[in-house]
């Protein structure tokens, strides 16, 4: 008699004694790609880039013109900020941020 009993409980759906597979971890999310270039990027790699280029052209016309680009092409426009005495702006650097952002 156990054995018709037992074969009984293993027959019922949702016993205790089913077994389920377990749930599927869910699939791990990719992290955000991460910009190509930053505020903290050397303007050189950044111009070295046509996209960079063009948004270094767009929002700070005629910077990498200028005589004394080869002294500061090394610094970040995070750096340059503190030797422009004012020019470049936080709205400037922001504008910039957003165009170099898009590029991928």
């Amino acid at each position: 008699m156990n054995k018709l009993l037992i074969a009984a409980l293993l027959a019922l759906p949702g016993t205790a004694l089913a077994q389920t597979a377990p749930a599927p971890a869910p699939a791990p999310t990719a992290p955000a790609a991460a910009a190509k270039f930053t505020l903290d990027t050397p303007i050189q790699e950044i111009v070295a880039d046509a996209q960079g280029k063009a948004a270094i052209d767009k929002n700070l016309p005629g910077l990498i013109g200028l005589p004394q680009y080869d002294m500061f092409k090394g610094l970040s426009l995070n750096q340059l900020k503190a030797y422009s005495d004012g020019k470049l702006t936080d709205e400037i650097l922001a504008k910039t941020a957003a165009d170099l952002a898009a590029i991928k």
